[in-house]
């Protein structure tokens, strides 16, 4: 690493990190008209000319579109989630290594766009249930806001990036500002009318979903190829590269520096206020140094704690912003390992056309009331498809060959159902990132420690879920029916949140309702580090919601001269 450090120009604005939460915090900040840095520590990623594997069919890729086994030695932990059309969006995990104190699947995607490139673009909204559940339980801290803090700023992102859904007037789940839904399948709506039918604090609608039903923003619309996570070069779904990032493109007042490693946030002790940043170019190894009036760490959940506590000064020996000593603790990641699946022998008659990239949601059923006397706390969502068996699914039980043997395969097989829950996790302080004392990466910083664990809330929920999931594959007359719980480690999900809290009390949180540090000003955190509780709905849409939010009250404290 060259030992020179090169101070390079001053911005506005700073925002580390160019996923979802990074994309929006730059085209907010842009389009107040604030010159802006958006730093991304992996390679460019332009819309349309970097997706190459988006029109690749099958029979195209190498290794009939299976993994290798060096994908598998080589990756343990990317390649639980990626396949051959997605691979080069996510990092290697011999070239980023971290320590897992306890299993723990860290998915990471280093590019311009990050994880938006590959999410799974759910978006629910989070309700009162959930903002007043520590307070009510005595558990962790309160939230510093409730949903009428939030609520415009989740229609001003939906308005944006394009949401289609369904309302269906549920106060845990709030309804947004949807585009036309995508429609169920005629097994997906018989299971939907068991479940109706059988209990009336359950149902089921279509998946709300960032996928574009009809043009939107010069995007999409949707085609139904469901090969989202290749890259869409049609804009069908909302990614920073689609959408955000070319938006602050377009004001001209955005920079955007790929390459570029943030090693630590820069604390001005004379001013209390942070200066900058200090990066490593990821190429070359040379230092810089980027100044700005205000600061958004969005690199996510992990590397925004580690971020922090890398920045050490006389004021903040344990990490910048650390006085309540919260940073770094209290990850959370939803599970969604436990479910059912079956089959169904009606509707042989009916078929599907295209590959429909949602599923359907039965949203949360579980402690929506008082008194419910469950053996655990909070509650979960089920999520899942309705699908024709396919050959590749036939294949594991039809032996045989020759021309009968294709035509066995060939022909649809019959209606099945897959589900799972995705669980809410309470915040534990002991679930927690940390640095290592003795390793470090290529460019010298210490490698991210992560413990974590699911806890007996969590495994009590997921037994329940299973077999709840069961009982209403049964009530609707399928058969074969497997409960099932994977086991899957934390971290699988994707979900992590929850090591920079907000709350009231600067004692016990790293950050206030406006997403800033309580004890540097001009720092802002809004990826989902940020988070106080988990809730059970996929996060996305809180982390675009409390950006934009946190975005406006930035600029007006600027222009105020306040900051």
């Amino acid at each position: 690493m060259s030992g020179k450090v090169n101070i390079s120009n001053t911005f506005d604005a700073i925002v580390v990190g160019s996923g979802i939460s990074g994309g929006w915090a730059a085209m907010e900040l842009c389009k107040k008209g604030l010159k802006t840095l958006l730093l991304e520590r992996g390679r460019d990623v332009k819309h349309i000319q970097d997706y190459p594997t988006a029109n690749l069919a099958p029979w195209e890729f190498e290794n009939g579109h299976n993994l290798t086994i060096n994908d598998i030695k080589s990756d343990p932990v990317q390649s639980t989630l990626y396949g051959p059309g997605d691979k080069h969006f996510y990092v290697r995990d011999s070239e980023h290594p971290y320590v897992q104190k306890s299993p723990f699947n860290w998915l990471r995607g280093y590019q311009v766009g990050g994880r938006s490139l590959v999410w799974g673009r759910q978006c629910y909204r989070l309700s009162d249930l959930d903002f007043n559940a520590n307070l009510k339980e005595g558990i962790a801290v309160d939230w510093p806001i409730r949903y009428s803090d939030i609520s415009a700023w989740y229609s001003y992102v939906e308005s944006f990036i394009g949401v289609s859904g369904k309302r269906e007037g549920l106060a845990h789940l709030p309804d947004g500002e949807f585009l036309d839904p995508m429609e169920l399948n005629c097994i997906e709506l018989h299971l939907k009318k068991s479940i109706e039918e059988d209990n009336g604090d359950r149902m089921l609608t279509i998946a709300r979903i960032a996928n574009l039903t009809r043009g939107w923003d010069k995007r999409g619309p949707c085609q139904y190829r469901n090969l989202c996570s290749r890259g869409c070069p049609f804009g069908g779904y909302f990614s920073s590269n689609s959408s955000t990032i070319p938006a602050a493109m377009e004001t001209g007042n955005l920079t955007l520096r790929p390459y570029s490693v943030v090693s630590e946030v820069i604390y001005d002790e004379k001013n209390k206020k942070a200066s900058g940043v200090r990066v490593i170019d990821a190429i070359s190894s040379d230092i810089y140094e980027f100044n700005a009036k205000i600061i958004f760490v969005n690199a996510s959940t992990i590397a925004t704690a580690g971020i922090l506590l890398n920045s050490i000064s006389s004021r903040f020996p344990n990490g910048i912003g650390n006085d309540s000593g919260q940073i770094g603790h209290n990850l959370m990641d939803h599970h969604s390992s436990a479910g059912a699946s079956g089959i169904h022998s009606g509707f042989s008659e009916s078929y599907y056309k295209g590959r429909r990239p949602s599923g359907f949601l039965i949203p949360r059923y579980r402690n929506l009331k008082d008194n419910e006397n469950l053996s655990f706390k909070r509650g979960y969502n089920i999520q899942g498809h309705g699908e024709r068996q396919e050959w590749m699914d036939k294949s594991k039980f039809i032996g045989g060959f020759g021309k009968d043997f294709k035509e066995k395969l060939t022909t649809p097989g019959p209606w099945s159902v897959w589900m799972a829950g995705w669980g809410e996790c309470l915040p534990e302080f002991s679930n927690r990132v940390a640095l290592s004392k003795e390793s470090v990466d290529k460019w010298g910083l210490p490698l991210i420690e992560i413990d974590f664990s699911f806890r007996e809330n969590e495994t009590k929920m997921m037994t329940d879920i299973r077999n709840t999931s069961g009982e209403i594959l049964e009530k609707a007359g399928f058969s074969n029916i497997d409960t099932f719980n994977y086991n899957k480690p934390g971290g699988t999900t994707v979900h992590e949140m929850g090591t920079a809290r907000m709350g009231n009390d600067p004692k016990t949180s790293v950050l206030n309702k406006f997403n800033q540090m309580h004890d540097v000003p001009n720092v802002f955190i809004t990826d989902g580090s940020c988070m106080t509780s988990s809730g059970c709905q996929n996060p996305s849409l809180t982390y675009m919601a409390l950006t934009a939010r946190a975005c406006d009250y930035a600029y007006e404290k600027l222009r105020k001269g306040e900051l």
